[in-house]
């Protein structure tokens, strides 16, 4: 898979393995919000360590940043 070009102002991010460009400034949260419908049940992870919830809002990404966005799923 070929990384895809950056856009003008934007970064390069791996979210959950995969090379996204999203615009510079953007926020974990922004990002969680653009990949799920509702921010219950998920949990987020910058370059590796879990950020808590109320701190998605303040960790701003940058080039290169490795985000994992992980759903809870119901299941026995």
């Amino acid at each position: 898979m070929t990384e895809p070009a950056p856009l003008s102002g934007s970064v390069t991010v791996s979210v959950n393995g995969d090379p996204v460009a999203v615009a510079d400034g953007t926020t974990l949260d922004a990002l969680v919000a653009s990949m799920t419908g509702a921010p219950s049940g998920v949990a987020a992870a910058l370059n590796e360590t879990v950020v808590p919830r109320g701190q998605w809002a303040a960790a701003t990404l940058t080039d290169g940043d490795r985000v994992e966005v992980l759903t809870a799923v119901q299941g026995g």
